[in-house]
């Protein structure tokens, strides 16, 4: 019996609504700024919750690195990779590390540092 189940992945970065506004076009959705401007969700996107927490002082994770672990990282799937490549690094992305000839994904940042890859489905 399971004692809890996942409610949100919550993003630490300096700019929760500037964040929320690259994954928003990425997935889909709408970013939900609160109040005082330390938290914004993605509203409608149609996959897990997901939110962006802002963090004073945020450090970036460092990929790769076994001195500076990510901790975990979001996989996001397409049906081009070559074509949501494009869409990604113009929405302020970067490529962390493309991979051989070949390979169904590529690892790439977030414009607050957070790796995420996207996978060929």
């Amino acid at each position: 019996m399971a004692i809890a189940k996942l409610g949100t992945v919550v993003l630490d970065c300096p700019d929760p609504l500037a964040l929320a506004e690259f994954y928003a076009a990425l997935l889909g959705g709408t970013p939900a700024l609160d109040e005082d401007g330390t938290w914004a969700d993605l509203e409608g996107h149609g996959g897990s919750a997901l939110a962006f927490q802002k963090a004073q002082g945020h450090v970036a994770p460092n990929w790769p690195s076994p001195e500076a672990s990510q901790q975990f990282h979001l996989d996001l799937t397409v049906e081009d990779l070559d074509v949501a490549e494009g869409q990604a690094l113009a929405l302020g992305a970067k490529l962390l590390d493309p991979g051989p000839e070949g390979r169904t994904w590529r690892v790439y940042a977030d414009p607050a540092g957070h790796p995420f890859c996207l996978c060929a489905c």
